[in-house]
């Protein structure tokens, strides 16, 4: 591992890639610590503080950007919004025909998708931008502070037009950072930059278990988050690389006096074929109810039931209705993003076939009948490690942070990194981390 790690800096085209993304990373990082025009700095430090964390109906965006939300800062919003509209740019190419062609024309196509994706993402930035500014003015932002009304000294059209601008723009930023990365860097940018957000909070979360702990100073609290942090790692790292590999072969056929095919492979269908999307739809899901009530401002029966339901996270009915969404999502987005009949379609066009599966009708049944008994544990999975570290690191208390959707981020984008910098570092004939 150590030699693998000096062969990195010994690489001059990958020490100057990983240079140029610890320098994208910085920047990112400068830039949320940098506060917006109008906004009453001292008064947002008052509220943070106060504040038992980065939970709440806001969470998972704060998450998202690295704590940069509350602070109202110019990448307040991350890339929360470029994440919505690769989800929903995706979901549309099933729904409509023109996407559908450009994803099949190649890179030219997929360049022309990139390109609403960034459309729509300063779009949703617009949107979001005006919603945060809204909800910082009403002091709905920390509704327990007596500082939220101050937030916003100047409540004028010009300053408000003038913040929810500089936000759009700092999103326009981010989105721009992680493209860099793609390009001239390690990874995949927009992974990368939310690997950073995310691993930012850890260190104040972990101090934080250890300051409100009781027993031996705080230290025994802090060590068994660390144990379940560890588990929930191990956990993670062993269903993510999890696969069922479908076997295909390939006729032989004579081509003039060459001969082709005759060579087998197989198709890799992940346990976890939705990834971390499922659990981003529902919780996106579940803030609506717990966001109408508190804009609301009513105290009737609806309300004051919502807001004793789905605004704990560790509420019992919060977390069936959250196991149960992730659930849903995962069949749905899996069903969405793999056709069987598409996949049939290329195999049969190729002259390959699934031993003892004919070709075409059969070959797309047995494929999703494979591909549903996957999703069942796949989804079992997320609910199971979006929930179990949550209601676990709930009872230690300060680690609003340590969500078993950050793990599970930060893991995945880990491994996919170590896979690329391992790569490129066989293309020079050294030994890689993974043996």
């Amino acid at each position: 591992m150590l030699s693998a790690f000096v062969q990195v800096f010994r690489t001059p085209d990958l020490r100057k890639k990983l240079f140029f993304t610890l320098g994208i990373i910085v920047l990112y990082r400068l830039g949320s610590h940098v506060p917006i025009p109008g906004v009453s700095y001292e008064n947002v430090q008052t509220c943070v503080d106060a504040a038992s964390g980065s939970g709440g109906l806001l969470g998972l965006v704060n998450l998202f950007s690295g704590g940069a939300l509350l602070q109202i800062t110019v990448f307040a919003l991350g890339i929360l919004p470029y994440i919505t509209a690769s989800i929903i740019l995706q979901l549309l190419t099933v729904v409509i025909p023109r996407l559908e062609a450009l994803k099949k024309e190649g890179a030219a196509g997929q360049g022309k998708i990139t390109q609403y994706t960034r459309y729509l993402t300063v779009a949703l930035a617009v949107l979001q931008g005006t919603g945060l500014v809204a909800t910082a003015r009403s002091g709905a932002l920390f509704p327990n502070c007596q500082a939220a009304a101050g937030i916003v000294p100047d409540d004028s059209i010009f300053t408000t037009v003038v913040m929810v601008l500089t936000i759009t723009a700092g999103t326009a930023c981010v989105m721009w950072l992680g493209e860099l990365i793609t390009e001239r860097g390690i990874g995949n940018g927009m992974s990368m930059l939310i690997f950073i957000s995310i691993a930012s909070t850890f260190p104040g979360a972990l101090w934080a278990v250890k300051q409100e702990g009781k027993i031996a100073d705080g230290w025994l609290s802090f060590g068994c988050v660390i144990l379940i942090g560890f588990a929930m790692v191990a956990l993670v790292v062993f269903v993510e690389q999890a696969q069922r590999r479908i076997p295909v072969q390939y006729a032989k056929r004579m081509i003039g006096r060459k001969s082709y095919g005759g060579t087998a492979t197989y198709i890799p269908l992940k346990v976890n074929q939705a990834g971390v999307v499922p659990v981003i739809f529902a919780s996106s899901l579940l803030y609506l109810p717990a966001l109408i009530a508190q804009f609301s401002h009513s105290n009737a029966g609806w309300a004051t039931w919502i807001t004793r339901n789905f605004v704990r996270g560790d509420h019992p009915f919060y977390v069936a209705t959250y196991f149960l969404l992730i659930v849903f999502f995962a069949f749905f987005y899996v069903s969405i993003t793999f056709n069987p009949e598409e996949v049939a379609g290329n195999i049969k066009q190729a002259g390959g076939f699934i031993p003892g599966i004919r070709a075409g009708r059969p070959t797309a049944e047995y494929l999703g009948y494979v591909l549903n008994r996957l999703t069942w544990p796949g989804s079992l999975y997320l609910g199971l490690i979006a929930l179990v570290p949550t209601v676990a690191f709930a009872s230690f208390g300060g680690a609003n942070q340590l969500t078993g959707t950050s793990i599970l981020i930060i893991v995945s984008v880990g491994m996919e990194t170590v896979k690329q910098i391992n790569s490129q570092i066989e293309q020079q004939s050294y030994e890689g981390f993974l043996r």
